[in-house]
């Protein structure tokens, strides 16, 4: 059975922003609404420990970030800092260690109604990003000695540049990113990029998707998934110009989450982006990334010892 992982103080205060804190709320409801979970199915996570954090992030970063000081190490966050908004971030990287543990321990598909700030480093903050809980969770399950080889199959309209940072010389963590080249970030190698061209549509952006994310899960062979399945490659999307349908979206949550399920892959899933300018259509994006993972879990095949 997929499991989900949901706080409601997830949500923070950042003023009037692009990035719409609410989406994992609505997103909560959306899905009790529907049936698809059960209001008390749902976990609760806990702020991530310092400990796991230091997996990723230096001393002085966290010292920076928790006494939410302006230093040349934080000035590079595109949203303000506050206290609650760095406890929101360490309740989030919390969300996505539980769902990366649930999801390996259980094999299983898990899910957090958070995370995905993929472009945080390990000592500063950039973009929306200030706790790389995408590095942090997949770091915490392999020093838990749950999970050997994984891989991050990041699927946000940006980059992953700070997971790509972090793992560059973690030869058992395959970094895979599928993104608008000409847009930021400035880009950090990835083990598989794929940069698409501006206005690309679904097809295109579809079959490079499989035939790069089949070629690295044959090369790799991981035991493990983070799926960074962000809503902004959606082509009302304000940061990009990608041109996919939210029908086209669902065809890649199907395309990413069916591969696991017929390795039998467990997988952890993160909600990153999305900034459509109606956060009824990000809700809608993110509500069929759950959707997808829900059906799938139920074929996720019993990986074989070989």
């Amino acid at each position: 059975m997929a499991r989900f992982i949901y706080s409601p103080e997830y949500y923070c205060d950042i003023g009037e922003h692009v990035f719409r804190t609410d989406k994992y709320g609505l997103l909560h409801d959306k899905m009790v609404e529907t049936g698809l979970v059960a209001a008390d199915d749902f976990l609760e996570p806990e702020p991530a420990r310092r400990a796991d954090l230091a997996l990723v992030h230096t001393p002085a970063y966290l010292n920076d970030l928790f006494d939410c000081r302006h230093t040349r190490r934080t000035i590079y966050s595109e949203i303000p800092i506050s206290r609650q908004i760095v406890e929101a971030f360490a309740l989030g990287a919390g969300g996505t260690i539980l769902a990366c543990r649930t999801a390996a321990t259980q094999h299983t598909f898990a899910m957090n109604l958070a995370g995905g700030f993929h472009h945080a480093f390990p000592d500063w903050a950039e973009g929306f990003c200030y706790i790389n809980d995408v590095a942090v969770g997949v770091r915490a399950v392999r020093h838990d000695g749950l999970v050997g080889r994984a891989m991050l199959v990041d699927c946000d309209l940006h980059q992953g540049n700070g997971t790509a940072y972090v793992f560059a010389d973690e030869p058992e963590v395959f970094t895979f990113s599928i993104h608008e080249e000409a847009i930021y970030p400035i880009k950090r190698q990835s083990d598989l990029d794929i940069g698409l061209p501006s206005f690309c549509g679904g097809e295109q952006y579809l079959g490079e998707l499989e035939r790069g994310l089949l070629g690295a899960l044959e090369t790799h062979k991981p035991e493990f998934v983070l799926y960074v399945a962000g809503a902004d490659p959606y082509a009302e999307d304000v940061l990009g110009t990608l041109a996919l349908s939210i029908e086209d979206l669902k065809r890649r949550d199907e395309t990413v989450l069916g591969a696991c399920a017929e390795r039998g892959i467990a997988a952890a899933v993160t909600l990153a982006g999305g900034y459509a300018p109606r956060v009824a259509d990000t809700v809608r994006i993110h509500y069929g990334t759950a959707a997808t993972m829900a059906e799938l879990s139920s074929s996720l095949r019993t990986r074989s010892d070989d």
